[in-house]
């Protein structure tokens, strides 16, 4: 299976590879800075090329993002 490009809509262009199938990783192209990202496949689909641009982004934004820090615990730990 070959893997999807995509643009982000920040400008940033992005592979999207199919790691398991319930796992795809978002790997930053050349050019793109940012770190790469593994999201939650979708699982009503386990091929990148049929999902919509739109598609794509709300599951990259859900995606953890390690320079991104994380919300203060509730409990203090």
């Amino acid at each position: 299976m070959s893997h999807r490009t995509w643009i982000d809509r920040g400008g940033r262009s992005w592979q999207v590879r199919p790691r398991t199938r319930d796992q795809w990783d978002f790997v930053p192209l050349p050019g793109n800075s940012e770190t790469a990202r593994t999201a939650r496949a979708p699982s009503w689909q386990d091929d990148p090329f049929e999902l919509s641009r739109e598609e794509l982004q709300r599951l990259f934004d859900a995606a953890p993002d390690a320079n991104r820090p994380r919300p203060p615990s509730p409990f203090g730990d």
